[in-house]
């Protein structure tokens, strides 16, 4: 069900910081248009840490509204209390989403046992497919491969979001969770080499500012077409220099300023990119040829 370039949306906001809704649905029904096989609301991108309960929930409905089952939706629900995981997973159900994402519980440092029971947790509560987000980067921990088979073997753990980096991951949970398991890149340099390696997708934020191209490269791969695959990810490397030049959502919210969707606007704690960042993502944009 999830396969191809799936976007982690930005979560546009006015200059006052106020969600922007008609940015949005913009934004969904381009993302859409322009071959976008799922979207991933309020996740990292989606600046998820600084939005009320109210306005998380009220993002997800509106993607679920306006993408009217055309393409999925992977609800992020991911948070370092297992009651409000919980909470936020059960909204996504009861909202129609297609599955949730749950990133691994950030700043409490749980053990292997406790993130195999926070999963437990949720699955039981919510009953709603869930993809496990594994980014040590941020959440600090990393899931084993030995505990993400053990979550395998529940009926609603169907995937992984993998933003590790390490393409050996993708081959060893192949091997300990079966062909079956979907595992998603969320780390936009390797997505290409991902799939090398037995992964289904990436949950893009360069998608944000080019789902045609990031559509495309996966619509090569699938199709055996590596020179041409290979070809899109070259050209796209630029764009994905400048997106993380600085903590995302920054830059992405940046690029997507340019191109009408919603302003230059992140909650702090992030602060505004700096002008070299600015300078860095147009000049990528233009390169790329979604600038003139």
């Amino acid at each position: 069900m999830f396969h191809g370039s799936l976007t982690a949306l930005v979560t546009p906001m006015l200059s006052d910081g106020r969600i922007d809704d008609d940015a949005l649905v913009r934004l969904i029904d381009w993302q859409i248009a322009e071959g976008t096989q799922g979207l991933v609301p309020v996740g990292t991108t989606g600046e998820s840490p600084t939005l009320s309960h109210e306005e998380h929930k009220r993002v997800v409905e509106l993607t679920i509204a306006k993408a009217k089952g055309r393409v999925p939706v992977i609800a992020g629900a991911g948070s370092n209390s297992t009651a409000e995981a919980i909470s936020l997973a059960t909204h996504a159900k009861q909202a129609g989403a297609d599955a949730v994402l749950v990133v691994t519980p950030y700043y409490n440092k749980p053990t292997q046992e406790g993130l195999y029971r926070h999963y437990k947790a949720i699955i039981d509560a919510a009953d709603i497919p869930v993809i496990i987000y594994n980014i040590p980067g941020r959440s600090v921990i990393d899931m084993s491969v030995e505990t993400m088979a053990r979550l395998a073997q529940e009926k609603n753990i169907v995937g992984v979001k993998d933003a590790t980096a390490n393409l050996t991951r993708p081959l060893h949970t192949t091997r300990a969770c079966g062909a079956g398991f979907t595992q998603l890149s969320g780390e936009d340099h390797t997505a290409l080499s991902f799939l090398a390696s037995g992964g289904h997708g990436c949950i893009s934020v360069t998608a944000n500012i080019a789902p045609r191209l990031c559509a495309e490269m996966h619509a090569a791969w699938a199709k055996g077409d590596l020179a041409q695959a290979m070809a899109i990810q070259q050209r796209l490397v630029p764009l994905h220099d400048a997106m993380f030049t600085e903590s995302n959502p920054g830059p992405v919210k940046y690029a997507a300023s340019l191109l009408g969707f919603g302003t230059n606007t992140c909650r702090l704690p992030l602060a505004p990119v700096s002008a070299a960042t600015e300078e860095k993502m147009r000049a990528a944009m233009v390169e790329v040829g979604l600038l003139t």
